[in-house]
């Protein structure tokens, strides 16, 4: 508890009449509800923000944060799932708003239930619309060699694994795939080129 600081100043309410907390009754609920629960807090903030420097700002922070939402509504007990939502939205609102997020700031993201970029429906369309060409393009290839190409690119097979399945020498399955990866890249990034029924 060596860390902890003064905390009256930050939970001064205002005292009014229309039943709003008094500044007495929030440091009150303060001293007696949520600081028994800083060495939990900075534990949590330790464990989740490798910034070691900042987590005492961040401490006050949560401290803040949860001094302001007391003021016009006093939590109903249990007070730590509060407490802790409080740490993990400020902690979610910290990598939200920094331009360049380190990999080693946050230490585990799914924990703090970041949501992950979702792509926006002009990239899915595009990436459709890709995939369907791509499609097209495997369809134009040799029969033997679409399927060495989609054995090893799609399904991940070795070289041998293709020949054994396929019951052709590797070096045939070499040429299928070299042929075929050459067609892919020509037709999707080039000329279209004359696709050879002998393959």
């Amino acid at each position: 508890m060596a860390e902890r600081q003064d905390t009256s100043r930050e939970c001064t309410a205002p005292r009014s009449a229309d039943g709003a907390v008094t500044a007495a009754d929030l440091e009150a609920w303060f001293v007696r509800e949520v600081l028994p629960l800083e060495a939990a807090l900075m534990q949590y903030l330790r464990y989740h923000w490798r910034n070691k420097s900042e987590i005492a700002d961040l401490r006050q922070d949560v401290y803040a944060r949860i001094c302001e939402a007391a003021q016009h509504e006093m939590p109903r007990p249990p007070v730590k799932p509060f407490v802790f939502t409080i740490a993990r939205n400020l902690l979610i609102d910290r990598i939200r708003n920094s331009h360049v997020v380190s990999i080693e700031t946050v230490a585990d993201l799914e924990a703090l239930n970041v949501a992950a970029d979702q792509p926006n429906p002009e990239r899915t369309a595009i990436a459709r619309d890709e995939l369907r060409r791509v499609q097209a393009i495997l369809d134009r290839l040799p029969p033997r060699c679409r399927e060495a190409v989609i054995l090893k690119k799609v399904h991940g097979l070795s070289v041998r694994e293709i020949a054994a399945r396929m019951k052709i020498s590797e070096n045939t399955v070499d040429a299928h795939l070299t042929a075929g990866v050459r067609a892919l890249a020509e037709m999707l990034y080039g000329e279209m080129p004359e696709l050879r029924s002998g393959w």
